[in-house]
Order: C-alpha cells, then structure tokens, then sequence
C-alpha cells in the first residue's frame, strides 16, 4: 500500500527513492510494482493535466440518466464524444457521470444539448468544477 500510494502521488518517482523512503531494495520495489502491473492493481501510468492552462476554461461533471433498453448506446456514443474525458458508470444520482473539458461555456451548453437529444436520454445534469481542492 506505501508503493501504491507513493506512485499514486508521483507516478514518476523513481524505484529508487520509493525503496530508500520505505527501507527495502530497489529490487524488491521493482519486483512488487511488477506483481501490481500483472494482477491488474496497477492498470497505466498517467499524468494530470491543469486544463485551463492548455485553453479549456469549462471542466464539468455531467450526470446522464437513459431509459434502461438505451443505456448501452448512450455510452457507446459518449465514449467517442470529443470533449468527454472520462466516463464512469455509477449508482447515484445517475447512471453515467463524464468528466468533460470545454474550451468555453458555450461548447458546454452545446453539448449538452447535443446530449439531450440523443435517443434514450431522460436527464442531463451539468455541474462545473470551480477549482480542484485535492
């Protein structure tokens, strides 16, 4: 769990400093990062990226409601949206949750018509992130 919080924090952190902060080899670091990757803990490496400073000033979180028989291609049809970053299903409020980054608030209000009209959608519920506190 220390490696996996240490990577989750820094993706980047090199193999040697996770094994000097914790006390083991860098070796044994090495050989439980790749038993993470091969059990399927460790999924990919990524980065987070501040949207506003490459030109998209709207972050939103969508929330999407679909009669049951649409569900299915509602999401294949979101999962090739442009401006959908992330798409998780859920068992709130809403069936689905997007993250989506737009360059502006009218892109927003486009898509989300867009989206309203889109067979099987029964609720759309825009919600933008204001500043992102961790």
């Amino acid at each position: 769990m220390k490696i996996l919080a240490m990577l989750m924090k820094n993706s980047r952190i090199p193999f040697v400093k996770i094994a000097k902060a914790l006390g083991i080899s860098e070796t044994a670091v090495r050989k439980r990062v790749s038993k993470m990757e091969r059990e399927g803990i460790i999924k990919r490496y990524t980065i987070e990226v501040d949207a506003k400073k490459i030109g998209f000033e709207v972050v939103a979180l969508i929330g999407i409601d679909t009669k049951p028989e649409s569900y299915m291609d509602v999401l294949d049809k979101m999962k090739k949206m442009q401006y959908v970053r992330s798409l998780h299903a859920s068992s709130g409020d809403h069936m689905l949750i997007a993250e989506c980054w737009f360059e502006n608030s009218a892109k927003l209000r486009n898509f989300v018509k867009k989206l309203k009209r889109l067979r099987g959608v029964t609720r759309v519920c825009p919600a933008i992130l204001l500043e992102k506190i961790k």
